[in-house]
């Protein structure tokens, strides 16, 4: 029970940041205070004071609350949540001796107390030993939406707020399941909501507002943001589906071809290059497990097919690209290595389509993938050899083989079984064993930065073809190649000296 004697905390919400924005009740409030109490950071410049001055009556008790650390290094014993705790603790005990005094305390808040404010860790501290009531303020959602001119969800479609700070895979998800949503704590979090945007589709939707309502205000595409300028004090916004501003059509725009490799599975081993395109593109071209690799963006067109018909697809990117589409094909690893590059180049050779722009972007191939997974056994000269004999005959598989061995370089083998080609690694292993030690490393790198990944050193001798198969990638050593075991790890490499004769 409160003792009527002590004075009341009123926790003000300011709104955004135009001062005509203050509502009616807060101006009041603030204006009737014995105290006003506000936060900011060591440089002492307080935004909440700035909106609320036009309402202070000039003989006021100002209680700064300065924060001790915000995004800089403390050496506090707790770290940053222990100064931060510690500084609550004591500012709720200032604000408690003028409540014990019969003192009115309006503590200033930028838009809502209760919406990410630091009123609330004041009222948490405080409710229980004074009364307290909340005086609602314009959130900085409304006054960016109105920076917008854009409604931000209707009928049932679903608005969520998210923080900045959230990890880039859940913040992706969480954009990826909502029909609007609003990201807020930006600043030095703005590459990871630029990347959970792109990766969740919703990249070209997203709006980015800053300081919203106010002088300064500005408002941009989400994708038009450079990362290094983005202040606490802005916000995104996507916008549900019925109110998406999407690019109008364009008819007569000369289409394109661009191949692009994703890498060997990781999301981080796709280039930011890459990323870029495949959000312009309006449509998708390739493998369908491929293209499941790719976040689903609004509007934006899939075109999957079987692993097996490189020319078809390659005609099919071209002719979309002819028509006036902006054309992603889509490898894994890097399209130049096996992939679709070489596929689209050759078709796009042909007479009909003289004329359509075809780029190639590079991607990680699997062979430096696994690589580094152990060492460096690529670190001297190395070949490059596809086991497949599909699209060429099993004797020049073989020939490659031998000469590659004969030359004591260390291999990279692709496609080196699949379930229809299961004997090529047995005579592969027999074909190099004519010219490598038995004992010669093999490194057997299965789904490397994919959900099942292994990566294994064997010796040449001992290469069970049962233990490859179409997700797998091998590593032949050379003469020069050395294992190196630690107490908790093994590491291979070729080195880049070659013993004299």
């Amino acid at each position: 029970m409160t003792d009527k004697t002590f004075g009341k905390l009123w926790g003000v919400g300011l709104g955004p940041g135009d001062p005509e924005l203050v509502t009616v009740k807060a101006a009041k409030v603030i204006a009737a205070a014995d105290v006003v109490a506000f936060h900011s950071a060591a440089h002492g410049r307080s935004i909440s004071r700035a909106i609320a001055e036009p309402y202070l009556r000039g003989d006021q008790i100002e209680e700064h609350l300065v924060y001790p650390v915000t995004t800089e290094t403390t050496d506090h014993p707790g770290g940053y949540q222990g100064a931060i705790d510690e500084f609550y603790a004591a500012s709720a005990e200032r604000l408690a001796a003028h409540l014990e005094a019969g003192r009115s305390v309006a503590l200033l808040a930028e838009g809502d107390p209760l919406f990410y404010s630091s009123y609330m860790h004041m009222h948490k501290r405080l409710v229980e030993r004074f009364e307290a009531e909340i005086v609602p303020g314009v959130t900085s959602v409304s006054a960016a939406a109105a920076a917008l001119g854009t409604p931000l969800c209707e009928g049932d479609e679903v608005l969520t707020i998210l923080p900045g700070t959230l990890p880039e895979a859940e913040l992706a998800r969480r954009l990826a399941d909502t029909d609007a949503a609003a990201i807020m704590k930006l600043g030095r979090t703005y590459p990871t909501v630029r990347q959970a945007l792109s990766d969740s589709g919703r990249l070209d939707e997203a709006r980015y507002v800053e300081r919203a309502s106010t002088g300064r205000q500005r408002v941009l595409g989400a994708a038009d943001v450079v990362d290094d300028d983005v202040p606490y004090f802005s916000i995104v916004l996507v916008p549900g589906a019925g109110n998406a501003r999407t690019p109008a059509p364009q008819p007569d725009v000369t289409g394109e071809v661009v191949v692009v490799g994703l890498g060997p599975g990781a999301r981080e081993w796709t280039t930011p290059e890459v990323r870029t395109e495949l959000e312009r593109a309006t449509d998708l071209v390739g493998y369908g497990p491929y293209l499941d690799r790719v976040a689903h963006r609004l509007g934006q067109r899939r075109h999957a097919s079987d692993n097996r018909v490189e020319s078809e697809r390659a005609a099919m990117a071209l002719d979309l690209a002819k028509r006036g589409a902006r054309v992603c094909v889509v490898s894994s690893g890097d399209p130049g290595v096996f992939a679709m590059a070489a596929a689209v180049l050759e078709v796009a050779t042909e007479e009909q389509w003289r004329g359509v722009p075809v780029r190639v972007l590079p991607g990680m191939t699997a062979a430096n993938a696994v690589a580094s997974r152990v060492g460096a056994p690529l670190g001297h000269d190395y070949a490059v050899i596809s086991l497949s004999d599909r699209l060429k005959p099993w004797d020049v598989v073989a020939k490659r083989i031998s000469a590659a061995a004969a030359s004591d370089m260390a291999i990279a083998v692709y496609n080196p079984a699949s379930r229809s080609r299961t004997w090529q690694v047995g005579a592969m292993r027999d074909l190099l064993l004519e010219y490598r030690s038995p004992d010669t490393p093999v490194i057997i790198g299965r789904d490397v930065a994919g959900p099942t990944e292994s990566v294994r050193v064997v010796q040449l001798a001992e290469l069970d073809p049962a233990d490859v198969d179409m997700r797998t990638l091998l590593i032949i050593g050379s003469s020069t190649t050395t294992i190196h075991h630690t107490d908790d790890t093994t590491r291979v490499f070729t080195s880049r000296r070659y013993p004299e004769q």
